[in-house]
């Protein structure tokens, strides 16, 4: 079986990554209501040339999109730094 972090970087590629990062930071929410599902708190930085031009709402719904049914069960808390190349 896959791991979610692994499931996350598998589905993000739709974007073309030049670059991607994947903390599973679940750990530190241990207790939490949304831990207790089993949804675990990730962090995700992806650099891609699609996200020129787009503003920043426009890009987390580009990363989220993907994602869309891993949520709440797999993935309770997502934060997201969605950058281009120049930005990182």
């Amino acid at each position: 079986m896959i791991s979610t972090l692994d499931e996350i970087r598998r589905r993000l590629a739709v974007l073309n990554p030049e670059n991607i990062d994947i903390l599973d930071d679940s750990a530190a929410h241990a207790g939490h209501a949304g831990a207790a599902l089993g949804g675990g708190h990730f962090d995700v930085t992806v650099v891609s040339t699609v996200f020129a031009g787009k503003k920043s709402l426009e890009r987390h719904r580009m990363v989220y999109q993907p994602l869309a049914d891993l949520i709440p069960l797999q993935i309770h808390a997502l934060s997201i730094r969605a950058l281009t190349p120049d930005e990182f």
